[in-house]
């Protein structure tokens, strides 16, 4: 658990991270650095995005995977990290 807690401290020192998130299979924050309706925001509707991608992976190739989603918007890069039962979300200001 402390290496965990250690991982998110050295991303969100990273430039221009503004929060991570971690979320439960069932969608719910469990661990954030921002304020609780955003986190639950970015929770319930990159879950879904996640599990769509996901799915489009595993149909273009049944024996391949999703390790990493990335969206770039004109404000910011959202980063989704899948992990068994757990999704890691960062959210990071363009430079």
């Amino acid at each position: 658990m402390a290496e965990i807690e250690e991982t998110l401290k050295r991303i969100d020192t990273h430039e221009g991270v503004i929060g991570t998130i971690v979320i439960n299979a069932e969608g719910i924050p469990i661990r954030t650095t921002l304020d609780n309706s955003t986190a639950v925001q970015y929770a319930g509707l990159l879950r879904l995005l996640t599990m769509q991608a996901r799915s489009s992976v595993r149909d273009i190739d049944p024996q391949n995977e999703l390790t990493c989603l990335r969206i770039r918007s004109k404000k910011h890069e959202i980063m989704v990290a899948p992990e068994n039962e757990f999704l890691l979300i960062v959210i990071q200001n363009i430079p």
